[in-house]
């Protein structure tokens, strides 16, 4: 089930919100349970299975890990056995395919194997998983006693398929107490709408233009096209993932949650590294926690550190999609950033903003093509087509794009800056009166969530681009 589709937000979001607010306090994480696991088996009823597996193997090996604290070789074993076990999971539904296509591609016979679809959200649950085995092990979180909470924790449906990627020891308290109270619930629902608008109506616009140009030729792109192609899938990836965070977000508070934000207007960034503590900031804090720190981060030799960033840039790539093109992707920016700290860093932090801005954004957008693309070929073949190895530099299709859409480009670069929010609370702040503000705000959230569910209603194009991680 999708955050923006029909079903979910006139048929499940209700019942579940309504059932919440009735019951007493002891009751709602039991509520909130259930939801989630109805949440989870509407479009995956045999992964729920798996996923309630998950829940008491690592719920048990934290209770193991605390029976141990006095022997640190027991507690070392449980901890390396539960988080090896994570990682074959994931490993065996994400990658198995893949390195069997691997090895086939190299030996002189194929292994015959059957493609099993990816259980939704499991990069997320399991990353999580592992978070507080680690947590508890290092002594940074309590171990959870009750298993209703734990498995709470695991399978809160507002950020179980999307994310952010929530810490345990971040959550631990609000598990056991909080707060929900109107103020919270009215936050809660302007960050919703907010995010459905952002996916609806920015994400499936932009997208819808990407498709069509992706499904061209690479060959037959002029440099025109092929820009206006990264910009859309640009737009597209960051209004789809940011909006579903800001609606997971907004979901979290409606709850009584607070969660951590994901995304911090990361097209606004002046270097890469700006960009990626911009960009999916959960994902990237697990790594610098549980990967890069472990590995000695940075408090080493300069060729060690060179080595556990692209460890971590690497296993980052692989995180996102088990492909040689996400790997490249990893492995990109893992140089990018590597460069940035020893050898040219400095000197881009004398370039004037403009400039820095366009570095930054240039060095993000071929990225992208590395990301979208279905192979290594493809992007490269994509990629020579920008620089003019394509269908020459303008043509008529890269202009019609251009005309037709001028008011989505606009709305897109307002929206992805924090110019859209400023518009959004000056047309609620013309009045100095609080009364009028509070009524305006109404008015134009409302208005907001009615375009959205119009265009939802009218157009068939609502795909998740993160569904597949």
């Amino acid at each position: 089930m999708l955050f923006s589709s029909i079903t979910f937000l006139f048929l499940f979001l209700p019942i579940v919100m309504a059932v919440y607010y009735i019951v007493p306090f002891k009751a709602k994480n039991i509520i909130l349970l259930l939801a989630s696991l109805v949440f989870y088996a509407w479009g995956e009823p045999v992964y729920v299975i798996l996923m309630i597996l998950s829940i008491v193997m690592n719920y048990f090996c934290g209770q193991d890990i605390r029976d141990h604290e006095d022997d640190p070789r027991k507690a070392k074993l449980a901890m390396i056995f539960a988080v090896a076990a994570n990682l074959l999971i994931l490993g065996f539904f994400k990658y198995y395919g893949f390195l069997v296509d691997t090895l086939n591609a190299v030996l002189p016979f194929d292994i015959p194997y059957r493609e099993l679809p990816l259980p939704v959200g499991i990069s997320f649950y399991t990353f999580q998983a592992i978070s507080y085995i680690l947590d508890v092990y290092w002594k940074k979180a309590q171990t959870q006693k009750n298993i209703l909470y734990f498995a709470l924790y695991i399978t809160m449906f507002p950020q179980l398929i999307a994310g952010p990627i929530v810490r345990y020891a971040d959550i631990e308290e609000q598990l056991r107490h909080r707060k929900i109270n109107i103020r919270k619930i009215g936050q809660g629902a302007e960050l919703f709408i907010m995010g459905l608008a952002k996916k609806v109506i920015l994400a499936n616009t932009t997208g819808a233009v990407f498709e069509e140009i992706s499904a061209m030729p690479a060959g037959s792109l002029s440099v025109l096209t092929a820009w206006i192609g990264v910009f859309a899938y640009a737009f597209q990836i960051y209004f789809d993932f940011s909006g579903y965070s800001d609606m997971a977000l907004g979901l979290g508070k409606m709850f009584g949650f607070e969660f951590k934000k994901n995304f911090d207007y990361p097209y606004i960034s002046k270097s890469v590294t700006e960009f990626w503590r911009r960009w999916h900031i959960s994902l990237s804090t697990w790594f610098r926690e549980y990967v890069y720190i472990p590995l000695g981060g940075n408090r080493c030799s300069v060729s060690r550190n060179i080595f556990n960033l692209m460890v971590v840039w690497t296993l980052t790539g692989m995180w996102h999609g088990a492909a040689w093109n996400f790997i490249a992707w990893g492995v990109y920016y893992g140089v990018i950033l590597i460069l940035e700290k020893y050898l040219w860093g400095a000197y881009v932090d004398r370039l004037p903003n403009v400039v820095r801005h366009i570095y930054a954004g240039i060095l993000v957008l071929i990225g992208w093509v590395f990301f979208f693309s279905p192979s290594l070929g493809y992007s490269i073949r994509y990629l020579f087509a920008m620089i003019g190895g394509g269908a020459g530099i303008v043509d008529a299709q890269g202009v019609f794009f251009l005309y037709t859409h001028w008011l989505l480009w606009l709305l897109a670069v307002a929206g992805s800056s924090a110019f859209g929010l400023k518009l959004i609370r000056l047309a609620t702040r013309i009045s100095k009166s609080r009364r009028m503000q509070t009524a305006l705000s109404v008015i134009v959230y409302i208005g907001m969530f009615l375009i959205s569910v119009a265009f939802l209603v009218t157009d068939t194009f609502n795909p998740f681009l993160y569904f597949r991680f």
